[in-house]
């Protein structure tokens, strides 16, 4: 028996040939069976899935495989692997043509689906109507249009059309929400996340998974998530920023978080720019009074940490209603708050306590202390 061959596939090859660094590597073993990878060594991921890890370097080895579609949603599969199943066969059960490439251990590009064709036009293209069988790729194929946004890729017409057939089809109805949110995570971490929902939007996805942002709303929410993006925000920022904009945020997230399972650190956040934005934008009229009320609804005394990422939030929703562009400048706001935070935070409460007595009146004294330290810090007469 001739010894299984290993390739290179999907997006580490795509991102050699973009001349990016591969975020992962994955393999896949022609030739070969489950006794053959454990015999070598290799670990077994799962039992139902021909999946192996790496000994060593942990990476995922994958016995080339077809598949048939048995049911709706992405779980809806069977699994073949044989030896005889060949490289272009596994590939042709890929999402896109630039994700269906594979190269051997000399540097040979094995290409039988046009995808390094695709990646010089900038086009996402469905392999095969196999496509059509998993909703996943629709957020898979939205996704990847937010990573390579910057490179000017576009989804192909003919793809675009799939997609919609899919939606009306109900096949996005049978996801479920774990791996909605996973994907949703992962696109709003890429580098021009509007576009996944845009994307969603052109195929019809986005009323079905994300009906809080469809319609007239979408436009702002975009525009709050892009100016987030400018000021380097983080994943749950990013989040926030996107419901933001939205008339009700705060029941907006938590529509959101009935149907999906929206981390517990992304909801708090969202929900506390959704109260608080708005007066944050207010900070540089405040007193010293009112600067403390702020603090104290954010929490930022007992956790000053998510002080920074609040204001980002706010800094996003401010830009995205006034239509800035370019570069970001300091916010007088945000340099109110942390200046009123800072001089709060320097009151030494434990003097206090110790002076004060106990109960109601320990708490009135330290909150006059901090009042009186805010009023100092922002020269208040």
């Amino acid at each position: 028996m001739a010894e299984p061959r290993i390739y290179l596939v999907g997006g580490a090859v795509r991102d050699r040939l973009l001349n990016r660094q591969p975020r992962e590597r994955d393999w896949v073993v022609v030739g070969g069976s489950a006794r053959h990878m454990k015999d070598a060594g290799y670990l077994p991921v799962g039992k139902d899935f021909p999946v192996f890890l790496h000994p060593q370097t942990r990476e995922e080895y994958a016995l080339a495989r077809t598949e048939r579609k048995t049911a709706p949603g992405y779980h809806g599969f069977d699994f073949h692997t044989a030896p005889e199943v060949t490289l272009e066969q596994d590939l042709q059960r890929r999402d896109l043509t630039i994700n269906a490439m594979a190269m051997d251990d000399e540097g040979n590009l094995i290409d039988p689906w046009g995808g390094q064709q695709d990646l010089e036009a900038g086009l996402l293209r469905h392999v095969s109507t196999a496509f059509g069988e998993d909703p996943v790729r629709i957020l898979r194929t939205a996704r990847f249009a937010a990573r390579l946004a910057p490179l000017q890729f576009r989804v192909a017409p003919e793809t675009l059309t799939l997609m919609r057939e899919m939606v009306e089809a109900g096949e996005v109805d049978a996801l479920v929400a774990d791996r909605v949110w996973q994907e949703t995570q992962r696109a709003l971490d890429e580098s021009q996340p509007a576009v996944f929902f845009q994307v969603l939007a052109g195929c019809g996805a986005l009323d079905r998974l994300y009906p809080e942002l469809a319609g007239d709303a979408l436009g702002p929410a975009l525009a709050c998530l892009e100016q987030a993006v400018r000021l380097d925000a983080g994943t749950p920022e990013r989040f926030a920023a996107l419901m933001q904009a939205l008339p009700d945020p705060v029941a907006a997230i938590d529509a959101m978080a009935q149907r999906l399972p929206v981390p517990r650190a992304f909801r708090e956040l969202a929900e506390l720019a959704g109260r608080l934005c708005p007066r944050c934008h207010e900070a540089g009229q405040m007193d010293a009074e009112h600067l403390l009320a702020w603090l104290e609804q954010a929490d930022a005394l007992r956790r000053p940490e998510r002080l920074a990422g609040l204001l980002t939030v706010c800094h996003a929703d401010y830009r995205a209603r006034h239509n800035h562009t370019g570069t970001h400048r300091p916010w007088p706001p945000a340099e109110r708050l942390e200046q009123a935070l800072a001089a709060a935070t320097r009151v030494d409460t434990a003097a206090i306590a110790h002076r004060a007595g106990k109960g109601p009146e320990i708490a009135e004294a330290i909150r006059a202390a901090r009042r009186a330290a805010i009023a100092l810090a922002i020269g208040e007469q």
